[in-house]
């Protein structure tokens, strides 16, 4: 069952659904009649095409082939064409182990031919912390976005049973307390 707006405004007052932001507003003015809006972060990920010939999923890290962009709050930050780019939300949010999240590019975002997420749309019960954003312009021209926009939104549906190795305590958890956006960390699974 997904939560409506009223479950989500009580669990967010009770502090079962914990939601921080660095940012003076009141998160309650972003809940919707299914759910709640989180804002794109400060910070960026990008990847320097011109620095490397294949991203080798086994073993690709390489500093030098992603630049960190940090903006100062409402600039703006411009999305080109075919451009992939890890953002994060200003939000920090953690999950309670009675609910996992949906997550969804706004529809109004949608609208300007930009996909939020590639793939990352389930939150696991027990996560907390900041959401890295997988953005993409599939639009054929770029497009401005800022720092403090509302882009992402969370249903919340509750859990049937015990969840019995939530996030938190799974061993394994790559993404657990990140702050900015994560690249991929895929070279930690076991093959």
């Amino acid at each position: 069952m997904i939560l409506s707006d009223s479950e989500i405004k009580k669990r967010l007052k009770s502090w079962e659904i914990e939601v921080i932001s660095n940012w003076d507003y009141d998160v309650l003015e972003q809940i919707w009649p299914a759910s709640l809006d989180f804002r794109l972060g400060n910070t960026f990920k990008i990847y320097r095409k011109s620095r490397k010939t294949v991203i080798d999923s086994r073993n690709w890290f390489d500093p030098e082939h992603i630049e960190t962009i940090t903006l100062i709050d409402w600039e703006k930050f411009v999305l080109h064409p075919g451009d992939f780019v890890l953002g994060v939300t200003l939000e920090k949010i953690k999950i309670p182990y009675d609910l996992v999240a949906r997550c969804e590019g706004r529809s109004s975002i949608g609208r300007l031919w930009v996909i939020i997420h590639s793939t990352a749309w389930f939150i696991d019960p027990g996560f907390e912390w900041t959401i890295t954003l997988e953005m993409t312009n599939i639009n054929e021209l770029p497009v401005a976005l800022y720092t403090g926009m509302r882009i992402w939104q969370f249903a919340f549906e509750t859990i049937e049973w015990k969840v019995e190795n939530t996030y938190d305590k799974r061993k394994g958890s790559k993404y657990m307390y990140q702050v900015l956006p994560e690249e991929s960390r895929i070279t930690s699974d076991l093959y």
